[in-house]
């Protein structure tokens, strides 16, 4: 509910303040007074496109405030969990526009994106007039305006689940389609690399070994006749044998040393174990150089075999065994592909006959709601003396999509016998007028969280058809709020709360102002409805007649 508005130095306006009250707000004043200014500068806050220049001339900027009063489950909150800003029960919306055309906005003292606004305005306020296009003349809403009045939101949630569950569907069915053609394509390269990987059977890190044993068996010529003297020296012809001969000779005479020569015997001991060990060290080493000349060969053809193919598929050699289980992979779609294919189809069939289920269920139950809805805008356009009219909610078949396969739109005939046709193209001002007012009464529903302006939305009517378009606005206003520009003395008489839009000249400059009507102020309003700038008796009498009417 739209509690509040300020507004400073825009267009002819340099400061006012307005409080809104629930209920029906009519404000009222001659042509040109100011009252679409009042409606630019609240499009301005909420975002919509409108006039490029808005501020007021001299003017360094101008800025407009709007505070709106949520209940705790209004829409609005959950845009405003979306972008990241705190919300309560009240929200105020900030815009400003510099003399330069900058335009900045927050939203709750919070910057934000005119993106933003325009979301919150979808929530907060219907504008409806002659030249609206952004909610009743506009079909591209229609269906959503139908599904509403039906309650339909759970068939169209189911319709839409169905629609994403056969779009996923038939994207696995073509992309697994896609990935057997490449497999398909490229069969007989994956059974010959896989043949030839299997034959070759490389393992993990034997491009490592292959190679360090290959380094060795070329040394091994080299370095081998080195390694044999050394182990003869070390050998009982050698080392080991004058070192026993040491040993035995000093074992023979230690006892008449006394322990002069214990140490020294233990310490060849010691010499002649490690001379030992490296004996067999050396052994082991003299063994594996021992090797077959066609084992170098074989060591070389097979770590080149490795490298060639690991080349081949520009892969590193240690990554061959597990490029190979990729292709093996690859080749086994294509042996399970036909019964994959058969399973994703059979499950694409089952998806396009739920949605096919739903859609259809959606269509006729749309198509019943069509009926209800005809026949309660045509009561509603007896009373507005447009009971030779008609009303039709048009469904034509449409192509698939979330939310059914239906198109729907409004279409009248203002005459009986006359075609029917689009809202927009087929009503004249005053009977379009009607049209939205009996359709947006039908439409209502019980969804106060919006504050409803009409814009003019009486003109081209009088009399007693003036008097029930009122009547149809105040019952529309009880439990939420609607404001309504109007020039219509019926309308403003059936209004809660009123003001008058007025133009003054101060000091060569024009300005507009607006003041809240207390009741014998509103029977002169009216009068001057009635009757024009000169106020009679008369017109006094017809304005408290209105009033009490």
């Amino acid at each position: 509910m739209l509690r509040a508005l300020d507004i400073r130095d825009m267009l002819i306006i340099d400061r006012l303040e307005l409080a809104f009250q629930p209920g029906l707000n009519v404000l009222t004043g001659e042509t040109g007074a100011g009252k679409s200014i009042l409606l630019d500068s609240l499009g301005f806050v909420l975002g919509w496109r409108g006039r490029a220049e808005l501020v007021r001339q001299g003017a360094k900027q101008g800025e407009v405030v709007a505070e709106f009063e949520l209940s705790p489950d209004h829409p609005a909150h959950a845009i405003l969990d979306e972008a990241g800003i705190p919300s309560s029960e009240e929200l105020i919306l900030r815009r400003v526009n510099t003399s330069d055309g900058r335009k900045t906005a927050w939203v709750n003292d919070r910057r934000c994106s005119g993106e933003v606004l325009r979301a919150l305005s979808d929530t907060l306020v219907e504008l409806h007039g002659q030249h609206d296009d952004r909610g009743l003349l506009n079909p591209r809403g229609h269906r959503a305006m139908l599904d509403t009045f039906a309650g339909l939101e759970g068939a169209v949630s189911e319709t839409r689940a169905a629609w994403a569950d056969l779009s996923r569907a038939r994207k696995d069915l073509e992309q697994a389609e896609a990935a057997l053609a490449a497999v398909r394509a490229e069969e007989d390269f994956l059974r010959h690399a896989v043949a030839e990987l299997d034959q070759l059977d490389p393992q993990p890190s034997e491009d490592a070994e292959l190679d360090a044993r290959r380094r060795m068996m070329q040394g091994a010529e080299r370095i081998r006749d080195d390694v044999a003297r050394a182990f003869a020296l070390l050998g009982g012809e050698g080392a080991e044998g004058a070192m026993g001969d040491a040993l035995r000779w000093l074992e023979g005479v230690s006892d008449k040393a006394g322990d002069q020569l214990d140490e020294p015997i233990a310490a060849l001991g010691r010499a002649l174990i490690e001379l030992g060990e490296a004996q067999d060290g050396v052994a082991a080493c003299l063994e594996a150089l021992d090797f077959n000349p066609a084992e170098l060969e074989q060591t070389e053809e097979r770590l080149f075999a490795i490298r060639a193919l690991a080349r081949k598929h520009d892969v590193a050699p240690d990554e061959l065994g597990g490029f190979a289980e990729t292709l093996r992979t690859r080749l086994n779609q294509l042996e399970a592909g036909d019964a994959d294919l058969a399973d994703r189809r059979a499950t694409l069939t089952r998806a396009e006959a739920a949605y096919d289920a739903a859609a259809r269920a959606l269509t006729a139950a749309r198509a019943e709601a069509a009926g209800r809805l005809d026949k309660a805008v045509m009561q509603e356009l007896a009373p507005l003396k447009m009971e030779r009219a008609v009303f039709e909610t048009s469904m034509t078949q449409a192509e698939p999509g979330p939310e059914g396969r239906d198109a729907v739109a409004f279409t009248v005939a203002t005459n009986p016998g006359a075609p029917a046709g689009p809202l927009n193209k087929i009503a004249s001002g005053g009977e379009l007028s009607r049209f939205l007012l009996a359709l947006k009464v039908c439409l209502r529903g019980d969804d106060s969280s919006r504050t409803m302006i009409f814009d003019e939305i009486d003109r081209g009517v009088g009399g007693a058809t003036a008097d029930a378009v009122g009547r149809r606005l105040a019952a529309l206003a009880q439990g939420g709020q609607v404001l309504v520009v109007t020039h219509s003395p019926q309308v403003a008489a059936r209004a809660a709360h009123h003001w008058r839009v007025q133009k003054q000249v101060s000091d060569g400059q024009t300005l507009s102002t607006v003041t809240p009507l207390d009741p014998d102020e509103r029977v002169d309003e009216i009068a001057r409805m009635v009757s024009g700038d000169t106020i009679t008796d008369e017109a006094r009498a017809a304005a408290r007649a209105l009033l009490g009417a």
